[in-house]
């Protein structure tokens, strides 16, 4: 199985850093490089940043108080051999070329480790600080359709051996070797190439997040990893083989893409344990911040709805369209109250929490990878250091006994510990 840390640097639990020892600031850029090499340890496949654009604060900490990913990345390469390094930029609020260019810059400083998070951005606050107002849900996917058709391109400017930089010629640069995009559509006019050479894994990993109708087109037509966001097997196993069987149709086979479930484990050496750890970091949360969370995932005000009575019939909004689906989905199938979503909700944002011993947690894991739910997971720490820390000395080690997961990195690319080829330049190659 694929492994990849999501990483927020208060942990994924919207109190986690009150934890006794956490780290509680996403701008300690000491504590970001050690859970780099704690992840490297643990021989994860990729660290994977999220990111939006506006602050709040009432949301999640992490998320309105942090580095910039790109930044923050290129920075953690120098101190990291193997792991990747993911980011999301938005197709929304961004250009291709510059997108194109920074992640070209990101594989070369890392030696073919970058990745790049492409998402369509569902929240409309964005809009007012770019002077804008924002698209709704398909024409978001239509700009992000093309805005991935550019980059692609983009990428493939330069053919492999473009650079020749004879001394004895003075050639530099073969012209033959460069080739303009010149692509005029719908949202982008961009004339290319870049002015940086083919990246060391000729396109950086494009990963992807979208649950919907259009964000499962894009992800079988465009992405190497796929994020999803679970709470049930079955219901993942259903969400995973919809991904797999769309890929034939562009001409993919079912592992050219990898699918990762977000997952939040709470390790213990115990199950008491575990449920100990989760009852401390319950008892910080405060209503006020789980209701403004559970009402930015579902795009309306919720305070207005009694705490303790049913779920109230919610339309599925323009933004989260996963994020509501699943979480109304699990609170219809198990009779919970509007509390007890949020209380879910405020653990870990919507996705899946898996609280446990280190041996009930692996057995978890080795279901539904060998359910064909997952090709892997999304490790959502709580917490940090501890939180992660038990996850990679507790539960890691038990996968490699069972032969789950890698004992060593075979190869020095993303590409390579995902299995996946360098792509042949289709502007340059037959």
């Amino acid at each position: 199985m694929h492994l990849g840390l999501f990483i927020l640097g208060t942990g994924s639990h919207v109190a986690g850093w009150r934890y006794p020892g956490a780290v509680d600031s996403f701008q300690d850029f000491s504590a970001i490089q050690r859970i780099g090499q704690t992840a490297e340890r643990g021989r994860f496949d990729l660290i994977f940043m999220g990111d939006n654009l506006y602050a709040d604060a009432e949301a999640h900490p992490s998320y309105t108080l942090r580095l910039e990913p790109l930044t923050m990345l290129a920075a953690l390469a120098t101190t990291t051999r193997h792991i990747g390094l993911g980011a999301t930029v938005s197709t929304t609020y961004s250009d291709p070329f510059s997108v194109a260019r920074v992640f070209a810059s990101l594989d070369h400083i890392s030696n073919g480790r970058a990745a790049w998070n492409a998402v369509t951005t569902a929240n409309a606050a964005t809009a007012a600080n770019f002077g804008t107002t924002h698209p709704d849900h398909a024409r978001r996917y239509e700009m992000a359709d093309e805005f991935l058709t550019v980059v692609k391109g983009l990428w493939d400017g330069w053919s492999d051996d473009a650079i020749v930089a004879d001394r004895a010629s003075g050639l530099y640069i073969d012209p033959a070797k460069l080739r303009a995009i010149d692509h005029t559509g719908t949202f982008f006019k961009v004339k290319g190439p870049l002015n940086i050479g083919r990246s060391p894994q000729g396109h950086p990993i494009v990963l992807q997040a979208g649950g919907s109708e259009a964000g499962q087109e894009l992800a079988a037509r465009t992405a190497d990893i796929v994020f999803s966001v679970v709470q049930d097997i079955e219901e993942a196993k259903a969400g995973y083989a919809s991904l797999k069987n769309r890929l034939p149709a562009f001409g993919r086979a079912r592992e050219d893409v990898t699918v990762l479930p977000g997952v939040m484990p709470i390790v213990g050496r115990t199950d008491k344990q575990a449920f100990e750890k989760l009852a401390t970091l319950q008892s910080f949360v405060s209503g006020s911040n789980a209701l403004a969370i559970l009402s930015d995932r579902f795009g309306q005000d919720i305070s207005a709805y009694d705490l303790d009575g049913p779920i109230p019939d919610i339309a599925l909004p323009d933004s989260y369209h996963s994020f509501a689906r699943v979480m109304l989905a699990k609170a219809r199938r198990e009779n919970m109250t509007l509390r007890d979503l949020y209380n879910l909700t405020a653990a870990a944002r919507g996705h899946w929490v898996l609280c446990g011993s280190a041996e009930n947690i692996a057995d978890t894991l080795q279901q539904w990878f060998e359910s064909y739910a997952a090709d892997g997971f999304n490790v959502m720490p709580p917490y940090f250091h501890e939180g992660f820390e038990d996850f990679i000395d507790l539960v890691v080690p038990i996968l490699q006994e069972r032969g789950l997961f890698r004992a060593d990195y075979e190869g020095m690319t993303l590409r390579d510990h995902l299995g996946l080829l360098r792509p042949k330049n289709t502007r340059f190659e037959p």
